[in-house]
């Protein structure tokens, strides 16, 4: 599994929170396994979305940068930076 990273800048105006069609956007995208939104208390958000594997997430990157370009502008917040990460573990108790 993959991930990417992105992490934004929500203006004094935006919530930081996604719109549904964005999360169904992305989740749409082929390979997409998930999405997570996190708002950190020093108003900076991240997205990560999560890639079944390394050609699902280097697929994805054209429309997601699309996806994440229009969110932004839309939610009024700065992209500050994108990065892809290998999945090593992962654990979520039921």
């Amino acid at each position: 599994m993959f991930a990417r990273v992105s992490t934004y800048q929500p203006g004094p105006d935006s919530s930081g929170a996604p719109t549904e069609d964005t999360v169904n956007r992305v989740l749409a995208l082929p390979g997409c396994l998930g999405i997570y939104y996190l708002l950190g208390k020093d108003n900076k958000s991240l997205s990560i979305t999560l890639w079944e594997d390394e050609e699902a997430l280097a697929g994805s990157a054209e429309a997601a940068t699309k996806i994440r370009s229009e969110t932004s502008a839309e939610q009024h917040m700065q992209i500050l930076g994108v990065e892809e990460f290998d999945v090593l573990t992962r654990h979520l108790k039921d």
